[in-house]
């Protein structure tokens, strides 16, 4: 299990190792051998692209890609990938540049026509910005789905306080690994991050370039770099944002966000109890904290509207660990229930941030498949409990919660995959981007694949805690973008996280286009 995260003035020691020019800053020196060139793909078949606009993306194109179900056997059961391209219109092309949103399980059709857009005009123009869904994902067939209604309101408590609750948890878990074994046990064995990179070297093969560019978010950044492991010398330009940590794919991760959440979760009640004169609910920050956890506790006997009880309470507040533009909206629920007494607010905020809609039964499916199969997980579920309860000992708010999102991995049917070391000293210079203080993707994980892809450059935006940074209304971090995506070349470098966000009235709803919404809209949370 990871270490807490470091206080305010190793964090900030941390920053300055991490963007420094010293030798220092390389201290853990790229020892591995350059990786061996992975077998290029059979060329696929020319895409064929067809018009698909919409009033928001008008250049918009589609296309179907075949690949192998399993690549190891190119000529058997082929399966198809949904992609979607804004062409380029420059004279000059730089070539594709897929783009991810991470998940996994994210869906990144709609991502390619939101970056194409985001980028200045004189950069997007260079690039056929191809966004994609993986395996399994979405249009792409077969798309997994593996058991509906596991996430309908109300489930039991995340926090197993007793015997018959934690049997309850258990039950949910176990019933889901087994519907995925019952209704996809030819594709299961295929679902995994290096099937999904190899995928991407058949895509490059048919879109006839000799290189690709890729830009990915959270889960995003780890099949990019999978990717650049196996094919190196296929890279043109690598950028990664809110970065996994490769070290600890998938268990220990975990852990690391737990702790993480709990410290923004921490952060969200200090920014409330600074507009007390606004929601009335104290100005002293763990006195807001203690009248969370009282709603909570009181959504055990008593669940909102019968659809929000704790582990509903958790999904609705959890999206203000990866974005704080939802905190004046988060804030407005939870006063009204703690203060006024109305539940109403809370189970419309539910509603817009908690709920599940209909396609997230396919997301979650991918999501457990490949992190599942990535690599090994407990399976004394003895190990498990222990790991839980002593985390959740220093990180309550969504220890638990995360524990059984990811637990059908304890009893998830198949061997698992040992996860590739993608340390890389063979790449052209990758940018990556991280704020401090992102839960999703902790800080020291940017740091971990920094040393590991040789010559890469840092920009960390210092006291930030949104996950997905780049092209979400930070200046600094997007002229940086923009210039790597230009000349494929870049720096160490330190930005300043944008201004919190302040009260707004409650009537309003979040706004679309503004704070980075756009972005975070597209990112699918647990990511």
């Amino acid at each position: 299990m990871k270490e807490s995260k470091p206080g305010p003035a190793l964090r900030r020691a941390a920053v300055l190792l991490a963007v420094s020019t010293l030798a220092a800053a390389l201290a853990s020196p790229i020892t591995a051998a350059a990786p061996a060139a992975a077998a290029t793909a059979p060329a696929a078949e020319a895409l064929k692209w067809s018009n698909c606009a919409t009033s928001r993306y008008p250049t918009l194109q589609c296309a179907s890609l075949k690949v192998p179900l399993d690549h190891d056997s190119p000529a058997g059961r082929q399966i198809s990938l949904a992609l979607t391209r804004v062409p380029h219109t420059a004279a000059r092309s730089q070539g594709p540049l897929l783009v991810n949103p991470g998940g996994p399980g994210g869906s990144g059709r709609t991502l390619a026509g939101f970056i194409a857009s985001a980028l200045p005009k004189d950069v997007a123009a260079q690039y056929d910005v191809i966004g994609f869904d993986p395996r399994g994902v979405g249009k792409s067939e077969p798309a997994l789905d593996c058991g509906a209604g596991h996430f309908t309101p109300v489930r039991p408590d995340s926090v197993p306080l007793d015997e018959e609750t934690e049997r309850a948890n258990l039950e949910r878990v176990k019933s889901f690994a087994e519907s995925c074994q019952t209704k996809h046990a030819d594709v299961l064995p295929h679902i995994g991050t290096v099937s999904a990179a190899r995928d991407l070297e058949v895509l490059r093969t048919a879109l006839r370039a000799d290189k690709l560019s890729y830009f990915g978010y959270s889960y995003g950044t780890y099949l990019g770099a999978v990717y650049a492991k196996l094919h190196p010398d296929r890279v043109h330009r690598l950028v990664l944002d809110s970065v996994v940590d490769p070290a600890g794919v998938w268990y220990e991760d975990n852990l690391a966000q737990d702790q993480a959440f709990d410290s923004r979760h921490k952060a969200f009640m200090a920014w409330v109890a600074r507009y007390d004169a606004t929601y009335h609910l104290g100005t002293d920050p763990a006195e807001v904290e203690a009248r969370w956890y009282e709603m909570r506790t009181a959504l055990r006997t008593a669940p909102a509207g019968a659809k929000v009880g704790p582990a509903e309470l958790e999904d609705t507040f959890m999206p203000g660990g990866y974005f704080n533009g939802y905190w004046p909206h988060l804030a407005t629920a939870f006063a009204a229930y703690a203060v006024e007494g109305d539940p109403k607010p809370l189970v419309s905020a539910y509603e817009k941030f908690g709920a599940v809609e209909p396609s997230a039964g396919n997301s979650y499916s991918v999501y457990t498949a490949v992190q599942c199969r990535d690599s090994a997980w407990p399976r004394n579920w003895n190990q498990w409990r222990a790991d839980m309860w002593r985390t959740h000992a220093k990180a309550p708010f969504m220890t638990w919660n995360n524990a059984w999102y990811n637990a059908p991995c304890a009893f998830w049917p198949g061997e698992p995959l040992q996860a590739p070391d993608v340390t890389n000293s063979a790449l052209p210079q990758a940018l990556l981007f991280q704020a401090t203080e992102d839960a999703a993707t902790p800080y020291e994980g940017a740091v971990s694949m920094r040393r590991k892809l040789a010559g890469s450059a840092l920009v960390v935006e210092e006291g930030g805690g949104n996950h997905g940074i780049a092209l979400s209304g930070n200046k600094c971090l997007d002229e940086k973008l923009a210039s790597y995506l230009l000349t494929g070349k870049a720096a160490d470098a330190v930005c300043p996280a944008q201004a919190a966000p302040t009260p707004i009235p409650a009537t309003r709803a979040v706004p679309p286009s503004a704070g980075g919404a756009a972005l975070h809209g597209l990112l699918g949370f647990r990511s």
